[in-house]
């Protein structure tokens, strides 16, 4: 494993290993927002595992998942363990094999737990692994949407596929402008605060909806779930983006 060891957070070492919160500095003013939604997923069988290495200590990657019932995507993967994330840090440690040690990790955790296998969403767009390093690990593709494919590793073919779950006729009740997060992504959660006070700047009439259940994000209007910018009933934005993005998706519409 390249001198790569795993260690396993937990509330006890939380505050041991910053990097867990996708490698956004510790300084910064908004690094905790995650904290919270942590410890209480912690409870519902959340785990995170990173790799580091052994000689100067230093975080390369890490992995995060869930009971497929506690999944904080708009999937249905009960019976599952569900990845939410997977960040291999930096470029130069990938395609070195350590993405497919940290999935490993979530296929041996679904065996001791008898469960019925791993399920993930990927996307080919940013800030999200995409399909191959699964692929390669012997997961299957099971659904593909909106650019978004959802991808199993199955230890029995008799049980029931995971499934998407996403509400899209919801989008038509949010008339005027909407933003639907969660701070299951630390950077959305960032973004949210960053985000306030050029909403007020701009004279702008935004309404704020925090998904704060593992049920609700399941029943989100889009996929990926913990991000959605919406203008009267259309989605503009499903993940992550930057004040800079903001400001030109407002002015062009």
């Amino acid at each position: 494993m390249n001198n790569q060891k795993i260690i396993e957070i937990n509330e006890n070492n939380l505050s041991d290993y910053p990097q867990i919160i996708c490698f956004i500095n510790p300084k910064h003013e908004h690094y905790g927002l995650k904290i919270g939604w942590l410890t209480k997923r912690f409870k519902e069988g959340l785990k995170i595992k990173l790799l580091q290495t052994e000689i100067d200590r230093k975080i390369t990657g890490f992995i995060e998942y869930i009971p497929g019932d506690h999944a904080w995507r708009a999937v249905n993967a009960k019976t599952y363990l569900f990845i939410h994330c997977l960040w291999v840090y930096p470029n130069k440690n990938k395609n070195k094999g350590l993405g497919s040690v940290l999935v490993d990790e979530v296929i041996t955790d679904a065996k001791k737990q008898q469960m019925s296998g791993v399920a993930v969403v990927t996307s080919n767009g940013s800030f999200m692994a995409k399909k191959d390093l699964f692929i390669k690990n012997g997961f299957e593709l099971v659904e593909e949407k909106d650019g978004f494919q959802l991808l199993v590793k199955f230890f029995s073919k008799k049980t029931i596929k995971p499934h998407f779950t996403h509400d899209e006729k919801a989008l038509e009740k949010y008339q005027g402008w909407h933003i639907i997060y969660s701070k299951q992504c630390p950077w959305v959660a960032r973004f949210i605060e960053e985000v306030k006070p050029i909403i007020k700047n701009q004279s702008l009439k935004i309404t704020f909806h925090e998904i704060i259940s593992a049920k609700e994000a399941q029943q989100s209007p889009s996929i990926y779930s913990v991000f959605n910018l919406i203008k009267d009933g259309q989605l503009l934005a499903d993940r992550y983006i930057s004040t800079t993005r903001f400001l030109n998706i407002i002015k062009k519409n």
